[in-house]
């Protein structure tokens, strides 16, 4: 079932307020990765265990996902994500009060949990809401809300603390009211009118809608432009935040004024290039020939990283920022598009890929500790690589019907 275009605008509004929470939760993590070190007395590499923590949820909780969406729907699905990061940011709370690295990252895992249902939720509720062909579009608007949000977060977090000098106890009022404020929201967003759709192909049990290549699959693991989508999202999201979490850690090694104010330059990069998607896509160019331009220019900005000296090289961060822009929004609608029945539980697969978010960045900090932070961007070269497959070829693969 598709929403009239001209009701489409609150459904998208109202997502978009949910996805300007799920960035504010992200760029939590961006402002913990300088803090940990010095609050709990950990490595480069250790402090990036804070995005493993929160992105291998979307691994482990990516199947439960699914099962949620089926029962409860997107709507429903949204809302108990909203409790779930509540929940984890108020574990946060005493992991402070007592000093505990382990019992932070829990706080950050079960967070994750609810990031990764609302992420698989909103992703499709927003391809399936109106055309496929402009789902990129669609999605590059919960792109600016989430990364407004996301850079944001170190200034609502200002509002608290000195964050040139935060203290472990600094943490604790502001996450009783960010656990506050998400449990709330929570509520809200349950009663609003949020309308439940469908996908081509979801609801054949009835005989409604039809799906012609998905109505001869009995399993997700039969559709290979999905299987390739979730490794395309790993390295997408894995290059993402690579980006948006090191810049700020990069720029406080340089030595450069306000660090904590960096993540600002690449959220902006990519909002720019989430406009572009929303102006020229699908009415200038397709969704797949914005992916291939999006890694053709994150190829070259990397290779320019590497060579340049790291006092210029930091301030070509923010175009990778502008070339991520319009991965996710181009890859989740073609990683989804003739899943039929196996929507809901094929954006649950996609999920998992997530956690790419996690681990790419832990073997950045590995690099960056071990070698030196400048070539140890270097790792986003192989992603771009794989993601251009994708856009080229990966994507339009259909096996043969029977």
């Amino acid at each position: 079932m598709k929403v009239d275009k001209k009701n489409i605008i609150v459904p998208l509004l109202l997502v978009g307020s949910m996805n300007a929470i799920l960035g504010f939760a992200l760029g939590v993590n961006a402002f913990f990765i300088p803090f940990v070190k010095q609050a709990f007395h950990v490595t480069t590499a250790m402090s990036y265990l804070i995005m493993l923590a929160t992105f291998s949820a979307y691994l482990v909780f990516g199947g439960v996902a699914g099962n949620i969406l089926k029962k409860a729907g997107y709507k429903g699905g949204m809302v108990i994500a909203l409790i779930l990061m509540a929940v984890g940011f108020l574990i946060i709370v005493p992991s402070a009060k007592t000093v505990n690295f382990s019992l932070f990252l829990l706080a950050l895992f079960i967070n994750g949990l609810g990031q990764a249902l609302l992420t698989g939720a909103y992703s499709t509720y927003v391809s399936i809401i109106g055309s496929p062909e402009s789902a990129a579009s669609r999605i590059s608007f919960m792109g600016i809300c989430a990364k407004i949000f996301y850079a944001a977060a170190s200034f609502i977090l200002a509002v608290f603390m000195d964050l040139s000098n935060v203290r472990i106890t600094d943490i604790i009022t502001p996450f009783y009211i960010i656990a506050a404020v998400m449990s709330v929201m929570g509520i809200i967003y349950y009663f609003s009118p949020l309308p439940e759709v469908k996908a081509i192909g979801e609801e054949t049990e009835t005989g409604e809608i039809q799906n012609s290549y998905s109505s001869t699959k009995t399993s997700v693991w039969q559709f290979p432009h999905l299987l390739l989508g979730v490794v395309a999202i790993f390295f997408t999201v894995g290059v993402e935040y690579l980006a948006l979490g090191t810049i700020n850690d990069y720029a406080n090694i340089l030595g450069l004024s306000s660090p904590h104010n960096y993540v600002w330059f690449v959220s902006f990069a990519m909002i720019v290039g989430y406009l572009v998607g929303m102006i020229f896509i699908p009415k200038y160019i397709s969704q797949t020939q914005a992916l291939l331009a999006s890694t053709i220019l994150g190829i070259i900005v990397s290779i320019t990283i590497l060579i340049l000296p790291s006092t210029i090289s930091i301030y070509l961060i923010p175009l990778l920022g502008l070339a991520n822009a319009l991965l996710w929004p181009a890859i989740w609608p073609l990683a989804i598009a003739d899943l039929g029945k196996f929507t809901k539980s094929g954006s649950a697969l996609l999920v998992t890929g997530i956690v790419g978010a996690g681990i790419i960045p832990l073997i950045f900090g590995y690099f960056a500790q071990h070698f030196s932070y400048q070539m140890a961007y270097a790792i986003g070269l192989p992603a771009y690589l794989f993601i251009m497959y994708y856009a080229l070829w990966g994507s339009k693969i259909r096996t043969k019907q029977a």
